[in-house]
This record gives structure tokens, C-alpha cells and sequence, in this order.
């Protein structure tokens, strides 16, 4: 069985961070959430995985590489458009041929893994497994209607009104019968080849396409919000590390990780909370559900349940930080220039709240 992770999408929801980086790169808990997909198929033992990549494919490569650090050999796939994931799915069959495969979002996080997933579709040999879990807003995702016997009736990407609160996570299973749908479908009032509707015709046709209602939690890391969850939900599993310096004035608290190389100066630190390498906590609170990544300087300032990027350096912020994600290389400081006034440069999408 060969691995298939997406990893060409824009990242619109996420701007202005993804103007210049891939959304699948943005750390969690420290970790790009991209490995958490490649290190899910491993666990599987799937060691033989196609990316799909688009704008942001030399980021991609230079983070993933060949895969050497994961053990699985890693092969590049260009899509030159987002053009809907049976559009990834119809480009991979030279690297796919004949054999099953998974398809992984690479934008989203299960928890539990996929290798229960895996066993189910090797022992129960159906022509595709989707799993499905019950959201709040199925309008947002590709939805699934189940007819009395719980069997798949109809998929429906983003439907107005959804018949369901069933959700297609991000993971699929499909035999080789999937390419003959990618192919015979048009794309949608998108313009995109939807997924939903390949399934819908593998359905149709009356090929065996079961669901999996998953239980455990999953997140589709596309927003703000639902990014900060993941990283409070993955920050509660880590345990406790202290490898960088801690002063003797200094406190930690609960579930902690400071990274070889860290410096925490005179600072309150409440886990969860991981500190990254080569970051300096001077005279700071760092509170918990707070991940900042390496080479971060925070400085006089109070910060959490946020996402902290590489190199990016906070000083002098009077009031506290949080249910924020900042950038690479960003500065953020509190001006001495008169008049006194709020001074910013920001990207196109960009939020601020100003108290």
C-alpha cells in the first residue's frame, strides 16, 4: 500500500501567513503539521509516499526532503493548479499504479493515526473506506449521507443545505477503481474535481464504499482556531522537558518542554508550553497552550494559548498576548516614537485586535 499526502492547496484561511509559506509547514506543537501526516503513515507501515505539491513545492521539499529522517522514501507530484483532490488523485496514478493507497490531507491531524484505518481496509477489502466524523458546520466540508443500514447514499461537497452533520475527514482508502472515477467526473461549479463526487460515483456504480464514523478527535488546521486547538490538544500529550537553561528566579509549571539551547531568564512558564531552540524568555509569562517555535526573543511581555514562528522577536508589550498566530520573522514592540500611536505593516488578510 503506497501513501498519497496533499500538500498543494493555497492556504487562503490562514493568510497572510500562507502568502509566503506553505500551510502544511506551520508548526504544531513545534512539529510542521505536515509530519504528524507522514509520520501517521509510517506508524501504518506505508513507507512509500507521493507528495502532492503546487506554489510552495520548494519550501515542501527543502522541509521533507526524500524522507531519509522518517524512514519512508518520499516522491514529488506537481499539480500546476489547486484543482480539487481528485485532481491530486488523477495525476498520481503513474506513481500509484495498481496498488491500494491512502490519501492524507496534509493540512490535517488525527489524533489516534491512520494504522487502525489501514488493518480495516487490508482485512474488510473493499474498493474504499472514508471516514467520517460529526461536525458543528458540515456546510463548511464534503458531507456524507447514510441511508437505514448506515451504507453511503450520498456525498455532497459543501452542500447549503447539509442532510447530515457527517463530515469526510481528510483520510481516504481506495483501491485502483478510484482513477476510472477521477475520470469520468467533471469538475464542479469550482472548477475543481471534487472527491465527493468521485466517491459518489464509485458508489453509483455499485462498487463497495464503506464509512468509518471515527471517534477520536480530527482537525482540518485550515483556520486560525481550529489550528490553536490542535495545539492545545497535542500540546496535553507531551511530557514533560527541560533541555535549554532555567535561572534560579524563574518558575515552570506543569508540562513543560524548553529545547536544547533555550534561555528562561527571570520568567513564569505554564505548561502546557513548548520552547523551541535557541529562544530567549527574558522577564516574561509565558502561559499555557503556547507553543514558540526556535530562535524567538519575547522580552517584558506576557503571551498565551498562541503560535509563536521562527526568529521572531516580542519586547515591551503591556498587555497580554493571546489566541494569536505570529509569523516568521515578525517584531513586535512597543514604540517610543511621539505621538503616541499604534504603527503597523501588515499583510493583505490580515487581523488585529487593538485593546
Amino acid at each position: 500500500m503506497k501513501g498519497l499526502i496533499l500538500s498543494g492547496g493555497a492556504g487562503t484561511r490562514l493568510r497572510p501567513i500562507t502568502h509566503t509559506s506553505a500551510k502544511q509547514l506551520i508548526p504544531v506543537a513545534n512539529k510542521p503539521v505536515l509530519f504528524y501526516g507522514i509520520e501517521a503513515l509510517k506508524s501504518a507501515q506505508i513507507t512509500d509516499i507521493g507528495i502532492i505539491v503546487g506554489d510552495t513545492k520548494e519550501e515542501i521539499k527543502s522541509a521533507c526532503q526524500d524522507g531519509t529522517k522518517w524512514g519512508v522514501k518520499i516522491t514529488y507530484i506537481e499539480q500546476e493548479a489547486p484543482l480539487g483532490l481528485a485532481h491530486a488523485v488523477k495525476i498520481s496514478q503513474d506513481f500509484i499504479k495498481d496498488e491500494p493507497f491512502v490519501m492524507y490531507l496534509g493540512d490535517n491531524l488525527v489524533k489516534d493515526g491512520v494504522t487502525q484505518f489501514v488493518e480495516e481496509f487490508k482485512s474488510k477489502s473493499p474498493n474504499a473506506l472514508i471516514l467520517l466524523a460529526n461536525v458543528e458546520h458540515p456546510e463548511q466540508f464534503g458531507v456524507a449521507e447514510l441511508d437505514e443500514n448506515g451504507k453511503i447514499k450520498r456525498l455532497v461537497e459543501k452542500p447549503k443545505q447539509p442532510k447530515s452533520n457527517l463530515a469526510l475527514v481528510g483520510v481516504y482508502l481506495f483501491d485502483s477503481n478510484i482513477f476510472n472515477a477521477v475520470n469520468s467526473i467533471k469538475p464542479s461549479w469550482r472548477n475543481e474535481l471534487e472527491i465527493t463526487d468521485a466517491i459518489q460515483y464509485l458508489v453509483e456504480q455499485n462498487f463497495d464504499v464503506q464509512p468509518h464514523i471515527i471517534t477520536g478527535w480530527w482537525k482540518d488546521t485550515g483556520k486560525l482556531e481550529d489550528m490553536l486547538e490542535a495545539n492545545r490538544i497535542i500540546l496535553e500529550t507531551l511530557q514533560h522537558k527541560i533541555e535549554g537553561f532555567v535561572d534560579n528566579n524563574s518558575n515552570i509549571e506543569g508540562k513543560v518542554v524548553i529545547e536544547e539551547q533555550a534561555q528562561v531568564i527571570n520568567s513564569t512558564i505554564r505548561g502546557p508550553v513548548i520552547i523551541g531552540q535557541g529562544t530567549k524568555i527574558i522577564n516574561s509569562y509565558v502561559g499555557p497552550f503556547t507553543s514558540i517555535y526556535y530562535n524567538v526573543n519575547i522580552r517584558n511581555s506576557e503571551i498565551e494559548h498562541s503560535i509563536i514562528l521562527e526568529n521572531t522577536s516580542i519586547s515591551d508589550i503591556g498587555v497580554r498576548i493571546e489566541d494569536t498566530l505570529v509569523g516568521k520573522d515578525v517584531e513586535i514592540i512597543k514604540s517610543q516614537h511621539k505621538p503616541k500611536a499604534y504603527r503597523f505593516m501588515l499583510g493583505d488578510g490580515s487581523k488585529v485586535g487593538i485593546v
